[in-house]
């Protein structure tokens, strides 16, 4: 795909999504667990639908899993929709050795 077309893509996103990112900087292939990140626990549905006809949704799920965090909600959704378990994903193994004081 090319920038022009990143660019079209870049600008249909949500203002709230990058507000402190330089929107002439960004680039979907550069940083896309950034981006995909964003989108799922910020994001609209019409930003979902950018990310996930750029991406496709096996290439969303493998990003998710390696994000050493993300909202319950988002991991949930994104399970749901890539039919995959959330034992899989690295921030879901990681919030289960996260100890609070008040349950130690």
């Amino acid at each position: 795909m090319s920038i022009r077309d990143q660019k079209n893509i870049i600008k249909k996103f949500s203002r709230n999504l990058f507000w402190d990112i330089d929107e002439v900087q960004l680039n979907l292939d550069s940083c896309p667990s950034q981006i995909i990140q964003r989108v799922l626990e910020y994001g609209q549905l019409n930003d979902w639908y950018l990310i996930r006809d750029y991406y496709g949704i096996p290439k969303i799920a493998e990003y998710c899993q390696q994000l050493r965090t993300l909202d319950p909600k988002a991991l949930s959704f994104i399970c749901c929709v890539s039919n995959t378990d959330k034992r899989t994903y690295r921030c879901y193994n990681f919030a289960q050795y996260i100890h609070t004081p008040w349950n130690s």
